[in-house]
């Protein structure tokens, strides 16, 4: 390990508090601008962004050199339809009507992506209107799709990103997606899955964010409980509906440009517009710094299934495993499978840690990689954190109502090899 990497490893060892972090807001709403790549490291966002949960933006040069940057848009930063017809025209994308509200959300279909781009050349060509309403092509998984296409490089800030390397392990799901949409699409109030970081890097185009610190959340609720579908909407004003809205802190505003990159921290509720015409990367992503959030997330959308369910209650038959599934259903995951997550995502650093890494793993795009790249003290603060969290879990009631027979190995082991690997790695 040189000397640059070990100084950054270092930053992971220090003893941070363990509890899920809230940032009580910024002065001013002012959100840091990073300018040079060369001049900001990982330990720098570790320490000034992911664990006090604070946003950033970084700025184009971050981008500059991604094939999407280059082939994605035109010479006068629109959307390059034909090249990306060309390349992923009879694909069938996830499109929203922005016009439309179905419960908390926008409804979605999918659409031939050819038939998306003609829509929007259409909605362009009759002044951003048509009787179709405006559709957003929403959550698509481009990489997944078309793996062998040159769009985009994970910058190293957000390569310790526990979801994407336990939903690749599982072959189930990712967390990487591609919007598109034009000038006046949105997204509604809302924060990200599992209570998870993102990134979003615009390729062309431009973005107004609102962003409420995690915890603001709960002044913008109505007299039922429920958050607002638009948070600019003027009845939140009403006090008889939104009795705590004054007592609310005004959103974070940013506008992201073409080409930066947009970090909102874990928890942080927020909307989005597109100014322009608009094509962006995303990411979800859970590590070290906020799997607790997480997993206070899960307890919490649980006790709400429990509440919902209760007047069914009957000891004798499967009504904990019945909130599971409900549970499973609506966050995606249940608390086996989030045992499962976190015992991939610590074997994978035991590996490391136990047995190094060989020239094939360090080589290519791997979760290994990732961790060499990253350090071996960074591995530890992952685990420790794992440790911790897994402790928790395994004491729950609710998850010890389970049948557990299935996990292997059995919590207790698993906890036993991490700690084992920990005080051996620092010997």
């Amino acid at each position: 390990m040189d000397r640059a990497t070990f100084a950054c490893s270092t930053a992971f060892f220090r003893d941070y508090s363990t509890s899920a972090q809230r940032a009580p807001g910024l002065p001013g709403g002012h959100v840091d601008f990073i300018e040079r790549v060369d001049s900001f490291s990982y330990s720098d966002f570790f320490r000034d962004y992911l664990i006090p949960n604070h946003p950033c933006i970084f700025s184009a040069k971050f981008t500059e050199d991604w094939g999407s940057r280059r082939s994605w848009v035109t010479r006068d930063g629109k959307p390059n339809f034909d090249h990306l017809l060309q390349k992923f025209g009879e694909a069938v994308v996830p499109v929203a009507n922005c016009d439309v509200k179905e419960y908390n959300s926008n409804p979605k279909e999918q659409l031939p992506f050819k038939e998306y781009v003609k829509y929007w050349k259409d909605y362009i060509k009759n002044d951003y209107r048509s009787s179709r309403g405006c559709l957003y092509l929403k959550d698509w998984h481009l990489s997944r799709a078309f793996p062998e296409q040159d769009v985009y490089t994970t910058p190293v800030y957000f390569s310790s990103d526990w979801l994407n390397e336990y939903w690749d392990a599982v072959a189930v799901d990712d967390y990487r997606f591609v919007y598109m949409g034009p000038k006046g699409s949105w997204t509604p109030f809302h924060a990200d899955v599992f209570r998870s970081y993102s990134w979003s890097a615009n390729i062309c185009g431009r973005k107004k964010w609102l962003l409420y610190p995690a915890g603001q959340e709960e002044f913008l609720k109505d007299r039922h409980g429920n958050l607002p579908f638009d948070v600019t909407a003027p009845n939140l004003q009403d006090r008889r509906v939104y009795p705590r809205y004054s007592q609310s802190q005004p959103p974070v505003e940013i506008v992201q440009e073409a080409g930066e990159i947009v970090f909102i921290p874990s928890g942080w509720h927020h909307q989005v517009y597109n100014l322009e015409d608009t094509i962006s990367i995303n990411h979800n992503w859970v590590n070290g710094c906020n799997v607790a959030i997480m997993w206070c997330f899960l307890q919490d959308e649980l006790a709400a299934v429990q509440r919902e369910i209760n007047q069914w209650k009957d000891p004798r038959d499967d009504w904990h495993l019945q909130c599971q599934l409900i549970m499973k259903s609506c966050t995606g995951i249940d608390y086996k499978e989030f045992y499962n997550f976190l015992k991939v995502i610590a074997e994978n650093r035991i590996s490391v840690l136990e047995k190094g890494l060989d020239e094939e793993a360090s080589a290519k795009n791997t979760p290994k990689a990732a961790i060499s790249t990253l350090g071996m003290l960074h591995a530890v603060f992952d685990l420790k954190r794992t440790v911790k969290v897994l402790t928790s879990l395994s004491a729950n009631e609710d998850f010890k109502k389970l049948d557990l027979t299935s996990l292997s190995p059995p919590p207790e082991a698993l906890l036993h090899h991490l700690k084992a690997a920990i005080d051996t790695a620092l010997l």
